[in-house]
């Protein structure tokens, strides 16, 4: 199933949630405005907003509030897009240049903070204290997940036990908190919405993994250049296994090109040749299928209805996604 066709039973409310987040992000800033019009013109799949929707709908329970919790998350997914093109130096994001490519980054600095900002007191205004304490737990993880991964790549010394905090943190706690905002949202017990967040916290371990597996294919369009992950040195669960399986000399190259030689396509393609070759591929699809699992076995706990299917297929959508 693709994803317009997953989208299809909100048509309604995701065509009224852009409008509430276009509306949500307005300024008296003509330079704002201009920047807030290019961002929601290259918006992207919008993932993180379906999430929050179908939780909630889950209960019969979309609101006021689900619109507030999912232009919540969306500001703050997109503020940290912008940081993490300025940290990364990145020109390009989904296709399109990025803000710093067109503003610079003190502009692209600032309006990431006026977008944080705006999602703070767009809660506060409406009293929506439980969903600001979902999401700000949320920023304080990726935040910490960014500079354990920043510390862990100076040494490349990364374990798998290491790399599932960092991504735990830094992935998976955004996409836990649009499910336990989505309950939230709809007016469940704290125990129901902490049952959502850790299905959300399956599903994003799982969405990053899929990212690991992506960044080592040159033939796709993803949005990103291929093996940028190595190029900043990012240690994924494909390499960290094929590292622990490889043989001493093999493991002395490979750590020498990660760290010295990112930029150099055929020296990555022979790491990533590496890879394949000890099976670290098939190892993190594995890995993959298994959180994706859980996260179902999870979900069919609750009962059987519409918008536990359209989240099923939006889980598997997540893993089965080329871009």
């Amino acid at each position: 199933m693709n994803l317009n066709e997953i989208k299809a039973p909100l048509e309604g409310h995701m065509k009224h949630f852009e409008s509430h987040f276009r509306e949500s992000m307005r300024s008296n800033v003509p330079l704002l405005t201009t920047i807030t019009r290019y961002i929601v013109k290259r918006k992207g799949k919008q993932i993180r907003p379906l999430f929050v929707f179908f939780s909630a709908d889950l209960f019969s329970g979309i609101t006021p509030r689900t619109y507030r919790g999912a232009t919540l998350i969306e500001m703050l997914h997109t503020a940290t897009l912008i940081h993490d093109d300025v940290v990364d130096d990145s020109n390009e994001r989904r296709g399109f240049f990025s803000l710093n490519a067109l503003w610079k980054n003190k502009i692209s600095v600032l309006v990431g903070d006026y977008l944080l900002s705006r999602g703070l007191l767009l809660s506060l205004e409406n009293d929506d204290y439980d969903l600001l304490k979902i999401v700000s737990a949320s920023v304080r993880e990726m935040s910490e997940g960014e500079l354990l991964q920043m510390e862990k790549a100076r040494s490349l010394n990364i374990d798998e036990g290491v790399y599932f905090e960092i991504i735990r943190k830094k992935t998976a706690s955004l996409i836990a908190s649009c499910l336990a905002c989505g309950a939230a949202s709809a007016g469940q017990p704290p125990e129901v919405i902490e049952k959502m967040r850790q299905i959300g916290e399956y599903i994003g371990i799982a969405f990053q993994i899929k990212d690991d597996l992506l960044d080592l294919d040159f033939s796709l369009q993803t949005g990103k250049p291929a093996a940028a992950d190595i190029k900043e040195r990012k240690m994924t669960l494909p390499l960290i296994y094929t590292l622990n399986k490889a043989g001493y000399s093999e493991k002395r190259k490979m750590v020498n090109i990660v760290k010295n030689h990112g930029t150099d396509r055929e020296k990555v393609s022979w790491v990533i040749e590496q890879v394949r070759k000890y099976g670290g591929v098939d190892y993190a699809k594995e890995a993959m299928k298994q959180y994706r699992n859980k996260a179902i076995e999870a979900l069919w706990l609750f009962p059987e209805k519409p918008a536990r299917e359209s989240l099923k297929c939006l889980i598997d959508f997540t893993i089965e996604r080329q871009s």
